[in-house]
């Protein structure tokens, strides 16, 4: 049995931070597994591209149970199958959340990861192209940039919301998340910058770091209290490999979950009941998953300027030339191009809706694997409520680690969640109908006119509404009782164990999950090189 310091399960944001981190010392053995292939494919690395990959092989492909307070529909729940993970076949925006979601973690009793505690594991990896300042670090391996063009609907949006009231800001994870700006993207050169990119390639070379791809995680070992290995497949073949200082578990808030689970790590009735033998009785794995749901408006527009129909072959190879010569126009789009952070009502801790625009018809269809284009030219506006009190759970339909779990995130289950979806439809409607759009669009396509009191709203969320693809939280951090991990993402109960992912957040943060994920695998570094140094 091969043997290492230190084994890491899953090469996505967190992952690719920790194997640049602790392969850094020569002296330690870093064997990084991953489930999907090389991050090879041309649409991994053109920005656009990412639209075309949410059905394929580079991504886990997930179906979340039917959700019963969503008219029993089921959505897509796509996680990244593919060095990057999710952060090869995202949109790429650069959101941190607001700085009150980690001091709501450290109220929680996660000491250490208030906002001023863990700022500077965002700063140090950052090279962004725009900010440097306190907020913003310039000399780092992840670059952070403006979009190399804004579609003329996107500027019309940021004036339109200007209009309504929504006041502009330069930089969301700045001073101030309030307001209507354009995202800053995590890209370099007009070319996609993923974990895997910026963590991951430089450092391949490194005679002590062994990257497997098509490699996946079965089962944690476990001796006597402490975890020892894993046991993994890769070409059909069962291995096992030896950690002797640490097993990290940074699969997602989807697989780590499922890993712990298959490892006889969790609820021990749950686990009895498929015939897993209970290792560890964890009340807490798979619990408290969250993820953010929108909803959305489309409007036709009046003039062709979208980008709906970009994707037919003819335009789409002109595009494509475009891009290999110059690195400009629609290829380098993340589509969504501007958004805004506004607060439901008064009163509100900090925003709790953000709003999306794309620039293009695009509807999301259950059961779909991707989105779908609309003929003709339009936009779309959606708005998410990124603070979502309601929670779901991930469990095993069965003990064979083959088959996919049961993914719930429960969506609605608080009536309060619904009163802030409604809040943020009303509000997409107000910023529709702002001068700015006044001659630029014609009628709302979906869900139309006829909707227009708070109950007719609320039915068409329900049979609407859609996931952000934020699922978080099924190991989180804390004290209490469903605690899966300490505030060192130790789990609890165990040795040598760490989870070190997005499902560590105890609650979801405001906004996208990317950058905060890649902050967690930089803390989670520093812990466990900590805890080395220490003996």
């Amino acid at each position: 049995m091969n043997s290492y310091t230190y084994v890491i399960v899953g090469a996505g944001a967190a992952g690719c931070v920790l194997a640049n981190r602790l392969s850094a010392d020569p002296r330690s053995s870093v064997l990084l597994l991953e489930a999907g292939a090389r991050d090879r494919h041309p649409l991994v690395k053109i920005p656009a591209g990412f639209a075309k990959l949410m059905g394929t092989s580079a991504n886990w492909i997930y179906d979340t149970a039917p959700q019963k307070h969503l008219d029993e529909r089921s959505m897509f729940l796509p996680q990244g199958k593919v060095l990057g993970g999710s952060t090869s076949v995202n949109a790429m925006l650069y959101v941190r959340g607001n700085r009150l979601d980690y001091d709501e973690w450290a109220d929680l009793g996660c000491a250490g990861w208030s906002y001023e505690e863990v700022l500077p594991y965002f700063t140090v990896h950052e090279r962004n192209e725009r900010l440097a300042d306190e907020y913003h670090g310039t000399r780092g391996e992840l670059n952070v940039a403006d979009q190399v063009q804004h579609n003329p609907m996107s500027q019309a949006f940021l004036r339109a919301a200007q209009e309504v009231g929504i006041p502009r800001t330069d930089d969301p994870n700045g001073a101030s998340q309030e307001g209507v700006f354009f995202h800053q993207v995590t890209q370099r050169a007009a070319r996609r910058e993923s974990a895997s990119t910026a963590f991951l390639h430089p450092v391949l070379d490194r005679p002590n770091l062994t990257v497997v791809t098509g490699a996946e995680a079965r089962r944690i070992l476990v001796t006597q209290g402490r975890a020892t290995g894993l046991e993994y497949v890769v070409k059909g073949r069962t291995q096992r490999v030896r950690a002797d200082r640490e097993v990290i578990v940074s699969a997602g808030a989807i697989n780590s979950p499922r890993l712990l689970l298959h490892s006889g790590i969790g609820p021990g009735d749950e686990l009895a009941a498929l015939g897993i033998d209970v290792v560890h009785d964890l009340p807490g794995v798979g619990k408290n998953l969250r993820d953010q749901l929108e909803v959305y408006i489309t409007r036709k527009a009046a003039q062709p300027v979208t980008y709906s129909g970009e994707d037919r072959w003819h335009r789409a190879l002109l595009h494509a030339l475009e891009y290999g010569l110059y690195r400009t126009g629609p290829a380098t789009a993340t589509i969504t191009e501007a958004g805004a952070f506004v607060s439901s009502a008064p009163g509100v801790r900090s925003p709790d809706i953000q709003l999306h625009f794309l620039p293009a018809y695009v509807v999301w269809k259950d059961g779909a694997r991707s989105a779908e284009r609309i003929p003709g030219h339009g936009v779309t506006l959606l708005a998410c409520n990124v603070r979502p009190i309601s929670s779901g759970a991930v469990t095993l339909r069965s003990k064979d680690p083959s088959v996919p779990p049961v993914v719930d995130p429960n969506y609605m289950e608080v009536p309060e969640d619904m009163d802030v979806a409604v809040e943020g439809f009303k509000l997409m409607r107000k910023v529709f109908d702002a001068p700015a759009f006044r001659d630029l669009l014609e009628a709302e396509q979906l869900p139309g006119p006829s909707v227009q009191s708070d109950e007719q709203i609320r039915d068409y969320i329900r049979r609407w509404g859609k996931t952000d693809y934020h699922p978080v939280g099924s190991c989180k951090m804390g004290i209490d009782e469903l605690a899966v991990v300490d505030p060192q993402l130790r789990v609890h109960g165990l040795e040598g164990l760490r989870v070190i992912d997005s499902s560590i957040m105890p609650t979801i943060i405001s906004g996208n999950t990317q950058a905060p994920s890649m902050m967690i695998g930089e803390k989670g570094a520093a812990l466990v090189l900590a805890a080395a140094r220490a003996g």
